[in-house]
């Protein structure tokens, strides 16, 4: 085989649940972080910490993530830490062993195609938004196409506030995600 996915799930998707740019946030800040806890993730994003919380759920139920046990973590461990060592007063998460085989997957081909099943004209639109100042620019960009139906997908996905400027959320995935 040539190493897709032999379930044949469309990108966007993991055992039934459909992952919205949100678990994809979780997974790649916690791939770059070791483990870390939801409401660091909820400040470092700006998205709402009920979200993140939804999310870290939503990927538990599915084995993704996984609760990182002990009273107490170093910083070999926790990458975002500042101190050597940091003890617990949150719930912390890590990537599952399959969570890690999942993000280990993830690359510019099923980036593309999660993004194109996501928004219209997708993976343009986020491609031209991170190279843009605001989505005016990158719409200016796209020569066409329904920029009003595009500014309200980005702007549900927390990628682009109302007035078309680029969310902390949104350049950390892209960041996250090497994009």
């Amino acid at each position: 085989m040539s190493g897709e996915n032999t379930r044949r799930e469309r990108p966007g998707s993991y055992r039934g649940l459909e992952l919205l740019p949100v678990h994809l946030y979780v997974l790649a800040h916690l791939k770059k972080a070791g483990v870390d806890y939801a409401k660091m993730m909820a400040k470092m994003s700006e998205l709402p910490l009920s979200l993140i919380e939804d999310a870290v759920r939503d990927l538990m139920e599915v084995g993704l993530v996984e609760r990182d046990s002990g009273s107490a973590i170093k910083r070999s461990k926790a990458r975002f830490k500042k101190a050597f060592e940091v003890h617990k007063h949150h719930t912390y998460y890590r990537l599952s062993r399959e969570g890690e085989l999942f993000v280990r997957k993830i690359d510019e081909k099923w980036l593309k195609e999660y993004f194109n099943n996501l928004i219209p004209r997708g993976w343009d639109t986020i491609i031209l938004l991170g190279e843009s100042s605001n989505f005016e620019e990158a719409c200016r960009k796209l020569n066409g196409g329904d920029c009003d139906r595009i500014m309200e997908e980005l702007t549900v996905y927390y990628f682009a506030t109302p007035s078309g400027k680029k969310t902390t959320f949104f350049k950390l995935l892209m960041s996250f995600l090497a994009i």
